[in-house]
């Protein structure tokens, strides 16, 4: 068996989980990328044992069992992630990355001084557009 075919596909397989990390939004397609990737490794970790054990006589299979410890590592990870998930989905309503970091940011509280951003303090923010939404809400509150 030559090297080449499970590398490059071990290489394929992250790549595609990289992708899938870094371009998805949902939650749970972001651990199945995250697996994807393990699996990548994983299979990169058997490729290198078979071929390492071609050339040496005698053998530990350290790549092996190196592998179904990544497993078992991987399967944790999947059921507490999963677990996460899932509560947040329950108590938000929404597995969106983006939508799940907005709501976990509060409001800008750097300039929290009594001033608007034009230091008057008049809640306008020396724009006179804003002025009358700005006295709906402090009247509606």
């Amino acid at each position: 068996m030559h090297l080449v075919y499970p590398a490059v596909l071990s290489a394929l397989l992250f790549c595609t989980g990289l992708y899938g990390v870094l371009a998805r939004r949902n939650a749970i397609l972001v651990l199945m990328s995250v697996e994807l990737m393990l699996n990548a490794v994983n299979l990169n970790l058997v490729a290198f044992d078979v071929w390492l054990s071609k050339a040496a006589a005698e053998t530990l299979h350290s790549g092996q069992a190196l592998t179904l410890f990544t497993i078992a590592i991987a399967a944790a990870e999947i059921g507490i992630g999963l677990a996460i998930v899932l509560a947040v989905y329950r108590n938000r309503g929404s597995s969106d990355i983006d939508r799940l970091r907005d709501s976990a940011e509060g409001p800008d509280d750097s300039t929290n001084d009594g001033t608007d951003g034009d230091g008057t303090g008049d809640g306008t923010d020396g724009d006179a557009a804003t002025a009358p939404a700005a006295g709906k809400t402090e009247a509606t509150a």
